[in-house]
């Protein structure tokens, strides 16, 4: 869920693109790590990670933040895992059993797994895990999301999971496989009075540290022996340690990886896009990110947006495809769906039914009453401007994100509408978002399941409960039933909700987001979640 914000608020935060030619999406999607099949992975080493966002939390089950996740992964195992594929794989669950209305979940869980602190990881565990995160005094909104409308949950015995449901609930095994139910030690969880900066897992790795504006240490574990099916290898990891970077500055970053003190980078800066894959030594690897694309959420409860016309003039005014071009110098795809094309239950329709047309919310805007202009070209009604206030987090917006936002500030205005960039601090944006003193903010998140448009528009999440920023409540019951529908209905379910959100305005998609990791050829044996972000167990690095 990766809620990756893109505040342009994106806890991932990253930038996006124009189409290009197809024959170059599929070099960037497969120019890789792979070494030839009978290479033999190397073990030791330290594998050194440069990221251009920051978290303020390492514990997954409280935050949606995408960079916790690529972090926690390593340190959280989950109860099942999820292949590139989209397959469902064992993991800490050797077998699982679904009733026929995906109602009862009955997991078993493999022998002699343990903590990193020595404690079993049996399905008491696995309980208290979960119940920590329904409770409603653990500020844990995706994680909750995931976990569905839970009945009860139940361990008849050590190493026997039952998860019952009060309704039908089929997206639960996706969820599952995700770090933000990583399971975690109770014995831990029970006597740590904050796990901001702290983790303790099952994972082939054991956090030796984390600083908030400096980055995380990572050790291997040297028992580790019970990784996910999708695996290449089992046992521990091979490398040593992995150490996680914060660089905000690009060109550090980029400096770092070309002299080799880095292996790995995120977020490679669109301008420099092409002169990485020129390098010999260097590649740039690409994955599409599923889930809600990086979009405007407009506020529907309050101000100028509460009038339909207003939000459909405004999604009119912004020129997606030229703004994301000018912000990524065509190395991300701007979005035409409020879903990204590689989600299940995309819909393909979606968009001939919206784009950018200024004829369109000139007239919208006179049709609603904001009729008048002043000398600067902003329009007025009854004495006050069409201003709207644009609220972004400083710590986890790009410079690429701001240049977008100022390229749709300078398309707005054409039609008369005064977007205001408001630049605040995280715990800032939070308060906006809490308050409702926002107008449009912006996000990501990332997930293969379409029951992801739950988590972002359903009532049950409008702030402070959640990222429900658009405020709406008109999508509740069609979400509701779409968790439990036959496939065939889950699709015409989804399918009318994705063409609810851009017929009501409710957001403005702009990128498809893409994971963009700059990486020494010498390094191998990296795997792709289906969330779109690198897993590291296998990595090895080729001395």
């Amino acid at each position: 869920m990766d809620r990756n914000s893109l505040n342009i608020h994106g806890k991932r935060r990253g930038g996006f693109s124009i189409a290009l030619a197809l024959s170059f999406w599929a070099s960037i999607g497969t120019a890789a790590n792979a070494a030839s099949d009978d290479t033999k992975p190397v073990d030791g080493g330290i594998l050194n990670v440069g990221l251009a966002t920051d978290t303020s939390i390492i514990d997954p089950s409280i935050t949606g933040s995408s960079i916790t996740a690529v972090i926690a992964r390593n340190l959280v195992d989950s109860l099942v895992g999820q292949a590139e594929d989209n397959s469902f794989t064992p993991w800490l669950a050797e077998r699982w059993e679904i009733n026929p209305d995906n109602t009862v979940y009955t997991f078993h869980l493999r022998q002699g797994v343990t903590f990193s602190d020595g404690t079993p990881l049996d399905a008491a565990a696995v309980k208290f895990n979960f119940e920590r995160i329904l409770d409603p005094k653990t500020v844990s909104s995706y994680a909750k999301s995931l976990l569905g409308p839970i009945d009860k949950i139940e361990a008849p015995d050590r190493l026997t999971l039952v998860i019952r449901y009060r309704e039908s609930f089929a997206p639960l095994l996706q969820g599952l496989s995700l770090p933000y139910l990583g399971i975690q030690s109770p014995t831990y969880l029970q006597k740590v009075q904050s796990t901001t900066n702290t983790v303790i897992g099952s994972g082939p790795y054991v956090l030796d540290n984390f600083t908030k504006g400096s980055g995380s240490k990572l050790a291997r574990r040297a028992d580790y022996d019970w990784g996910p099916g999708y695996a290449k290898h089992k046992g521990p990891a091979h490398f040593e340690q992995i150490v996680f970077k914060y660089l905000p500055e690009a060109s550090v970053r980029l400096g770092a990886l070309a002299s080799g003190q880095l292996q790995a980078i995120d977020a490679v800066p669109p301008a420099n896009y092409r002169s990485v894959q020129g390098n010999g030594k260097l590649q740039v690897v690409t994955r599409e990110n599923p889930g809600i694309n990086s979009a405007y959420f407009l506020n529907t409860s309050k101000g100028p947006f509460q009038d339909l016309r207003v939000r459909q003039a405004f999604q009119a005014a912004v020129n997606g495809p030229a703004a994301v071009k000018a912000a990524y110098f065509g190395t991300l795809k701007p979005a035409d769906n409020i879903l990204g094309p590689s989600t299940l239950y995309y819909d393909r329709d979606i968009p001939s039914k919206w784009g950018f047309d200024l004829g369109k919310a000139n007239h919208l805007l006179d049709e609603a009453g904001w009729s008048q202009r002043d000398d600067d070209g902003i329009r007025r009604k009854d004495g006050a401007r069409l201003s709207l206030h644009y609220v972004y987090d400083t710590g986890s917006t790009s410079a690429s994100e701001v240049t977008l936002a100022q390229a749709v500030q300078y398309q707005v205005k054409q039609a008369g509408f005064d977007l205001q960039l408001d630049p605040v601090d995280a715990g800032g944006w939070t308060a906006h978002l809490n308050t409702n003193d926002y107008d449009l903010v912006s996000f990501f998140y990332v997930r293969a399941e379409p029951d992801i448009l739950r988590t972002v528009f359903h009532s049950a999440y409008i702030p402070p409960g959640g990222q429900n920023a658009s405020r709406t409540k008109s999508l509740d019951e069609k979400l509701n039933k779409a968790v439990g529908a036959t496939d065939a209905e889950r699709k015409q379910l989804y399918a009318d909700v994705q063409k609810e959100i851009i017929e009501q305005a409710y957001a403005v998609p702009l990128f498809v987001v893409a994971y963009q990791l700059g990486a020494a050829k010498a390094l191998h044996g990296i795997s792709w979640a289906t969330n779109a972000k690198p897993n590291f167990y296998d990595a090895w690095l080729d001395q």
